[in-house]
């Protein structure tokens, strides 16, 4: 089973449970950058009110203007983005009983403020989570893979790269999704719908980090397992 999805910056519950039930993530980094997307920011929310949420926002300079790939953004002062972002992310989290876990596990991510890419960050910010989870799948770049460049065709090509045999699509991908290139290649469309309830509610909106700091990795690992079950049944 393969999911695809663009770097997110410490992404919501929701899209970390979509990719924690594939067996392949493949980053797609080669489209356009957007900064109204999630690429270079999140949505942290206070421990003991989830609905009580601010912005935390990776400065980016975009080189090709609006034309620049998600590959391509640059981080705005590197030194400077991750002294805030460390301390911004100490801050709202340190009074978690599973802080100290969470952060000796954020060391990749500090380190890829080096490179000066954004999508670098992001995307290590979205494996250091998966890794505390437990996740046992593969990470790929779309930049690396052959594909045509047609929306559906594009991503049932990277599925097929793969060699994947299901391809898991979030809600609002289901919106656009033509299935045929799909069904040419052989690969079976599984919509991703987690719950709306509980713990779900705030994860459709805010950082995974919330939901992570307030159960833990292991209760939270057993939360998406039971997803990633349904899933693989669909």
């Amino acid at each position: 089973m393969c999911a695809i999805h663009q770097p997110n910056l410490f992404p919501r519950l929701t899209t970390l449970a979509k990719l924690y039930a594939a067996d392949s993530w493949i980053v797609l980094d080669d489209v356009q950058f957007t900064r109204r997307d999630y690429q270079h920011r999140t949505r942290l929310a206070v421990l003991d009110d989830p609905d009580r949420a601010s912005w935390l926002s990776i400065p980016t300079h975009l080189p090709r203007g609006r034309e620049t790939a998600i590959q391509d953004a640059l981080i705005v002062d590197p030194e400077l983005a991750r002294r805030r972002t460390k301390a911004v992310l100490r801050q709202g989290h340190r009074g978690s009983q599973h802080w100290s876990v969470i952060h000796q596990a954020l060391g990749p991510v500090w380190a890829m403020f080096d490179t000066g890419r954004t999508a670098a960050v992001s995307m290590t910010s979205t494996r250091v989570l998966l890794d505390l989870l437990g996740w046992q799948g593969r990470i790929l770049t779309s930049s690396r893979l052959p594909a045509r460049p047609g929306r559906s065709e594009r991503l049932a090509d990277l599925a097929a790269a793969v060699g994947a045999r299901s391809y898991l699509c979030g809600t609002g991908g289901m919106n656009y999704l033509d299935p045929a290139p799909f069904t040419a290649s052989g690969i079976a469309v599984a919509p991703f719908r987690p719950p709306a309830d509980g713990i779900w509610a705030a994860g459709r909106r805010v950082s995974a980090l919330w939901a992570l700091a307030t159960l833990g990795p292991n209760a939270l690992a057993d939360q998406l397992r039971a997803q990633a079950a349904q899933a693989v049944m669909l």
